[in-house]
């Protein structure tokens, strides 16, 4: 039994996602959760900036005395998830593995698409866990950079959002793919509009699910898990306080929770 809190950090607010999640599967465990809205996103930034940045939100992270460590931004964990693993002492877990093994779950065709920032595409983690797999034959990957932004400012359901989507997502409609990983967490706050694009046949995979479910599995393995006749105390923080926090909160988890803003520089 462990009474320490699960810590999730995210590049920004698509990281409630996972929270969720969390909250769902895991109800009886504590949040702390680390937005870093000031340097979001990370998508455009380099491997050695994104690992700069990884490690200072780990160690934010550490002086809350987490259990584990969630790597929410799917960005930081097809860049970084080894330097944070040699880095810090404790369970960190990434979002690529479990995301590619359920797109292959799922697939019936054997083509997957995976829909990711710049900079995950890029590294090739989820094209090569995918390949990995042999429910998979054919792979599709497709940066969509705006995908972020617009779920940062909340425009996830207008036609700003439905127009993007189609424009990016054209071409795995051409490929004849059945299943696509949304690979970044605040993709799956535009679920409705890249689902309509997709349509029905095309399953959508949000990665944060299968991610919570072998969280959870490792933590009850190590006898982690909480157990207490007192409710959980989340706490959620950011490195810059923007109104968009409670208006994505809402959104994603049901619930607002005020978040306290931090100098994530200083870690």
């Amino acid at each position: 039994m462990d009474e320490r809190p699960i810590g999730v950090f995210d590049s920004g607010v698509g990281g409630l996602t996972v929270a969720r999640e969390i909250l769902r599967q895991m109800p009886e465990e504590a949040i702390v959760y680390f937005g870093d809205t000031a340097r979001v996103p990370y998508g455009s930034k380099s491997r050695e900036t994104v690992t700069r940045f990884s490690l200072q939100d780990v160690r934010f992270l550490l002086t809350k005395n987490v259990k584990a460590v969630v790597v929410a931004c799917n960005t930081a964990s097809a860049n970084s998830l080894p330097a944070m693993q040699a880095a810090f002492q404790l369970p960190i877990f990434g979002v690529v593995e479990p995301g590619a093994k359920a797109g292959a779950k799922a697939t019936k065709n054997g083509k997957v698409g995976v829909i990711a920032t710049s900079s995950t595409i890029q590294s090739g983690a989820y094209q090569q866990a995918l390949r990995r797999e042999p429910e998979v034959k054919e792979v599709y990957a497709k940066a969509c950079p705006l995908f972020v932004p617009l779920a940062e400012e909340g425009w996830t359901e207008d036609e700003v959002a439905d127009l993007t989507a189609r424009r990016y997502l054209r071409e795995l409609q051409d490929r004849g793919v059945d299943t696509l990983v949304m690979g970044c967490t605040h993709y799956p706050l535009l679920r409705r509009c890249i689902g309509e694009v997709m349509g029905p046949k095309v399953t959508l995979i949000d990665p944060a699910r299968e991610t919570i479910l072998r969280v959870k599995e490792a933590l009850s393995s190590a006898n982690a898990l909480r157990q207490s006749d007192q409710p959980p105390q989340h706490h959620f923080y950011v490195s810059d306080r923007t109104a968009m926090f409670e208006t994505i909160c809402r959104k994603a988890i049901g619930q607002v929770y005020e978040a306290e803003e931090i100098a994530i520089e200083q870690y």
